[in-house]
């Protein structure tokens, strides 16, 4: 696929920045760049977007959905002050960068498709992973890429999940987080989770669950709350952090972005939804005061802040339990508790012996290898490629889709180019009668190319016949009928004798356009038999033309049966052009002794 422009889709801060010089080793990243799209506001996705704009001088459109505009700042504030605290790393962009680049974003809205220019335009899709996250259908020309970004097909409690059309696009670039793994069902893990919490408690234990601040915070916080209903448990539920708070009330605001049961059930009251009314500010004294609780802290993966501080001092006790819910990446502490590390642990370059409970229950928003090989099927692309994912597991997935749904699957490292043909599209006009017929066989399309013709020249000897027993007026009518589907029989000849040679030079799109022009000869058939005996015939011939869409050779399947039917017309016209020529001969000459008799008829009773 080759094509003019640059989309960036998202502006991530894995290993810290991207290498933007790989876009544009000049630095105008104006002219190589059409616009930025950002799928959701996890900080891999948006992190280094302020860098981006304030400091590289991008000063071109930047889109994300009003959700992801809410809580992007909150999470750019959040990663500016952690920055700023990390001896010896110090912020690549300042805090007021955030509220400046922000100012430059365009909203869009699910299901809102924006032109970016002429020609090129994208659609946002429901992603289901967080609030507002978004899967891209990026359309230029007849060319189209679908971006997943980070997306989830299991429904959970506060966000459906994604859903796609077959919009057979020429490239899928799909996330690959869990490209190996297939999970237990929602609610064995709901159910699971629960009762290592409440085993805890009871026994007199703390927990500890490191979240993001939103996302699955929210999504458990739910879970949780929901439970302490069920089963009336009095024991106290704590957030860290002021962000988490910041980011429930845009939750409540934004609560037609949540899923129906949010909206609609019990939890959609607008007062209470998000509101959390058992959960408690955290407060560092609390960290060695005695009794069970339950507390959220970040960040998600042990690498810093509340909750390795209090990690370190609730791991020497069995009673307590540390439940990791999301994605640990290799190398935090996190990661190490999940590949099961215990003794000599080591955090912050002191070892540490971790007595407490691990568990690890994924209520991850990302899809597993089944919800990918779902989408994968839902979408119908003629290629994949898998990003944001580990090499081997990505390597699994690509061996799936190759093998199982039989579609090229790419994987490259950064920096590698990869080459994708695409089909364009060619519209072919075709009416409702000839669809109903696809898909036939060879041989019935083979059958019906012959009766056809023979239809044609039976009913150019009928019309023939009919004008030595009828009137002038008559005569004139049927032979200017019969002449035309003469015409026509000619034309249809024409094309199957070029139909061989395109088949032969493999050439689609001249074949395409035959296909087209065989599909308007059919319909002309008709509409000028209808003009001979019924206008209104005639009318709703017309009426039943629509345009069918049809890809030369990602939609091979479709047009098959037309490109079969030119080549037994082309088959059937070297074997018939002797005998049709012929046939002319005789037509003509049959013709002319007609139009003889008639004078001969008409001077005879002047004669008498």
């Amino acid at each position: 696929m080759h094509t003019h422009d640059c989309k960036l889709l998202n502006c991530s801060m894995a290993c810290r920045f991207p290498d933007f010089g790989m876009l544009s080793p000049s630095g105008d990243f104006n002219s190589v760049i059409d616009a930025v799209f950002i799928t959701h506001f996890h900080l891999d996705h948006v992190g280094a977007l302020p860098y981006f704009t304030e400091v590289c001088g991008y000063t071109g459109p930047i889109y994300m959905t009003y959700p992801t505009r809410a809580i992007a700042p909150l999470m750019l504030e959040d990663y500016h002050r952690v920055l700023m605290d990390r001896p010896g790393s110090g912020p690549l962009f300042a805090k007021h960068h955030i509220a400046a680049c922000m100012a430059k974003v365009s909203l869009l809205d699910l299901q809102e498709t924006v032109q970016i220019f002429d020609g090129c335009d994208v659609t946002a899709h429901n992603a289901g992973h967080v609030l507002g996250a978004a899967i891209l259908h990026l359309r230029v020309g007849a060319e189209s890429v679908v971006y997943t970004g980070d997306f989830n097909t299991v429904p959970d409690r506060h966000l459906a999940g994604a859903s796609l059309g077959r919009l057979c696009p020429d490239l899928l670039i799909s996330e690959a987080t869990y490209a190996a793994s297939i999970r237990e069902g929602k609610l064995a893990r709901e159910s699971s989770l629960m009762a290592q919490i409440h085993e805890s408690v009871s026994s007199g234990g703390k927990v500890l669950i490191p979240v993001f601040a939103v996302g699955r915070a929210q999504e458990l916080m739910l879970l949780i709350d929901d439970y302490w209903d069920k089963t009336q448990l009095d024991v106290p539920i704590y957030m860290s952090g002021p962000m988490a708070a910041r980011a429930n009330q845009y939750y409540r605001l934004l609560l037609n972005w949540t899923s129906s049961r949010v909206k609609q059930g019990r939890l959609g009251a607008r007062p209470t939804a998000f509101a959390f009314n058992r959960a408690q500010q955290w407060q560092p004294e609390y960290i060695n005061q005695p009794g069970p609780c339950v507390l959220f802290a970040t960040p998600g993966m042990l690498q810093g802040g509340t909750s390795l501080e209090v990690f370190k001092a609730w791991a020497p006790n069995p009673k307590n339990l540390v439940l990791l819910p999301s994605y640990q990446v290799a190398g935090t502490v996190g990661r190490k508790l999940m590949l099961g590390q215990r003794k000599g642990l080591l955090v912050d370059k002191t070892p540490l012996d971790v007595n407490c409970k691990v568990h690890y229950a994924s209520v991850s928003a990302h899809a597993d290898a089944k919800g990918i090989l779902q989408l994968i099927q839902q979408v119908s692309p003629a290629a994949v490629m898998l990003v944001h994912g580990e090499p081997d597991k990505m390597a699994f997935m690509q061996s799936k889709v190759q093998n199982s749904l039989g579609i090229q699957c790419f994987m490259p490292a950064t920096g590698d180019e990869v080459e994708i043909d695409s089909k364009e599209l060619t519209e072919v006009p075709v009416s409702q009668q000839l669809l109903r017929r696809l898909p036939l066989s060879v041989e019935q399309l083979q059958e019906r190319w012959q009766q056809h013709q023979q239809h044609e020249r039976v009913k150019d000897a009928t019309a023939v016949h009919r004008q030595l027993g009828h009137g002038h007026q008559q005569q004139q009518q049927q032979g200017e009928m019969g002449e035309a589907a003469v015409a026509i029989d000619s034309a249809s000849d024409s094309i199957g004798t070029a139909a061989a040679g395109w088949l032969q030079q493999g050439d689609v799109g001249q074949l395409a356009g035959a296909a087209k022009k065989l599909a308007g000869l059919s319909v002309a058939t008709g509409q000028t038999a209808a003009s001979a005996t019924d206008a209104h015939a005639t009318q709703n011939t017309k009426q039943q033309q629509q345009q069918l869409p049809i890809s030369a050779a990602a939609r091979a399947e479709q047009l098959a049966p037309w490109l079969e039917l030119l080549a037994a017309a082309a088959a059937q016209d070297a074997k018939q052009q002797p005998q049709q020529q012929q046939q002319q001969q005789d037509s003509s000459s049959n013709k002319q002794t007609g139009d003889q008799l008639q004078q001969q008829q008409q001077q005879d009773p002047q004669q008498q």
